[in-house]
């Protein structure tokens, strides 16, 4: 019955996975702009065009349907040459690969503020350590879920259904190991955050804020984007672009 339901996983998560067309009016980054830029920590969301992405962009109303995390060449006894992120894939688990992955996509770089060396060290490391980790294919109400790419779901429950079906948190939804990686060291993407009174005799009707680290099978990439503790990258801001360098196409009319 396993095997039956393994194979049967198998057969769902390659025709979920599989890539398709998208016409898109975005501009790539390069992959050499992207090599100058990233930073060991940063998350790099990705915009992808298979059937599970268009569902994961629909219930999260994003434009992010996965999300990497950027590692760098540090770990170079675990990684192949060129492998330098490490990412969540429905059908090999948790894996790393390279920058030529993502070539021609529409991604985004998230940069998380006030980390020092060891600290990003410390992120990656969780993430690098958990390579080869599966998603079980068995459990097939967590891949059946993606079969509607826009299933008629009230928008306030669409993130709930990323993370039903799963005993333990989907892997399958690549922002999960991500989110963990970086609580492993406390460190915000969207807490919980509560007031209370100081009840401090220095400091009357003081109030003090306390966080609190939501489940990491309730992420999503696009949490990555709103985060306050995230910032936005852009490879032309770093790069000293100069809008009068460019050469235009006139057009006579």
């Amino acid at each position: 019955m396993n095997s039956a339901l393994q194979k049967m996983g198998g057969f769902l998560a390659r025709y979920l996975t599989r890539e398709r067309h998208m016409h898109g009016s975005f501009t790539p980054t390069s992959v050499a702009r992207l090599r100058e830029t990233l930073e060991i920590g940063d998350v790099l969301l990705v915009e992808g065009s298979s059937r599970v992405s268009t569902a994961i962009k629909f219930l999260t109303q994003s434009t992010w349907s996965h999300a990497a995390l950027y590692v760098g060449d540090t770990f170079t006894h675990r990684l192949a040459p060129a492998q330098c992120f490490i990412e969540v894939d429905m059908r090999q688990g948790v894996r790393s690969c390279g920058l030529e992955d993502f070539a021609g996509a529409h991604t985004r770089i998230c940069r998380p503020f006030g980390l020092n060396e060891s600290e990003r060290h410390q992120v990656a490391a969780y993430a690098v350590a958990r390579i080869g980790q599966q998603y079980d294919l068995r459990n097939i109400a967590d891949l059946a879920r993606y079969l509607l790419p826009t299933p008629p779901v009230p928008t306030r429950f669409r993130r709930r259904l990323l993370t039903l079906g799963s005993g333990d948190p989907t892997r399958a939804i690549c922002s999960t190991l991500i989110a963990q990686a970086f609580q492993s060291i406390r460190y915000p993407i969207l807490p919980v955050v509560k007031e209370y009174d100081a009840d401090s005799p220095d400091c009357p009707g003081c109030i003090e804020e306390i966080f609190k680290l939501r489940h990491h099978s309730l992420f999503t990439p696009r949490d990555f984007d709103v985060s306050p503790y995230f910032q936005i990258v852009k490879p032309a801001q770093t790069s000293g672009f100069n809008f009068r360098e460019l050469k235009w196409e006139d057009v006579s009319g």
